[in-house]
């Protein structure tokens, strides 16, 4: 920026200027002013000032750099996940999650963020899980629900369950890049469409039970019924039924005696 004034001075700048006087007892000293350039002849004030030295002004570019607040870059294993691959942050998600899913398949799959097998095997998984939109997928973070894993007995990663329906739990291994076929076969062989009868199955006994003891789950969240325990309780139901229906059988059975009895007085 510059400004003009009417004796032809021109400011610009930033620069330096000194100061000389006749004085002896004042020294010389530079301090920061705006540059000068004049257009016209020296000048000097009423005090003596001789002379006025002015340096040529220097060319200055102001750098700005703008910070820019980026979203937090995306962690490997949030990358590239499919419509069927589901996060489960508690034990009883996960029992929810097996039971709710009927006859599809279910692989449970356990990873470490610190895995570098995990790592290099999640856009396999993802691939995989794209070629079976059928197939639920439900991610295990061991290092956010490790006392979870604990009490399923998980102690390698990565590591795969798979779940079909009533059946519960078909198989579970693991496995890596160099493996993968495992991964496939079990796909394969599991992944077919079937009808099993009574619910999914889900989590074994003993693994709820262990779950409620290390206190992954509410005392309030019930273990869910397994299938004989369901048939019992149709059972029960049923012959609850009937012995309602015979017991007004009877009862009509006697009534229609009482009837014939009072008709066969009065003749």
């Amino acid at each position: 920026m510059e400004l003009l004034s009417e004796c032809g001075l021109c400011i610009s700048g930033v620069n330096e200027m000194s100061l000389c006087s006749k004085s002896k007892e004042s020294n010389s000293r530079a301090f920061p002013v705006l540059g000068v350039d004049f257009f016209g002849k020296p000048i000097s004030d009423h005090k003596g000032l001789k002379s006025l030295r002015v340096k040529a002004p220097r060319n200055f570019t102001v750098h700005v750099q703008a910070s820019i607040c980026v979203s937090k870059a995306m962690k490997w294993w949030e990358k590239t996940l499919k419509p069927n691959m589901v996060e489960i942050y508690s034990a009883q998600e996960l029992i929810d999650s097996l039971h709710t899913a009927g006859d599809r398949l279910v692989v449970v799959d356990f990873y470490s963020p610190g895995c570098g097998g995990c790592r290099a095997l999640h856009p396999k998984i993802c691939q995989l899980a794209e070629q079976n939109p059928d197939a639920i997928f439900l991610k295990v973070n061991y290092e956010e629900r490790k006392t979870m894993c604990h009490g399923l007995h998980i102690h390698v990663l990565p590591f795969f369950r798979f779940y079909k329906g009533a059946e519960g739990r078909v198989c579970s291994f693991s496995c890596t890049n160099a493996t993968i076929k495992k991964f496939k076969d079990a796909l394969a062989k599991y992944g077919a469409e079937g009808c099993s009868l009574g619910p999914a199955k889900g989590l074994d006994e003993s693994e709820i039970l262990h779950l409620a003891e290390i206190g992954e789950l509410s005392a309030r969240s019930s273990p869910p019924l397994t299938r004989e325990e369901i048939v019992e309780e149709y059972l029960v139901m049923k012959s609850t039924d009937l012995s309602g229906v015979w017991s007004n059988v009877i009862h009509d059975h006697d009534i229609e005696l009482a009837e014939e009895e009072s008709a066969l007085l009065k003749i």
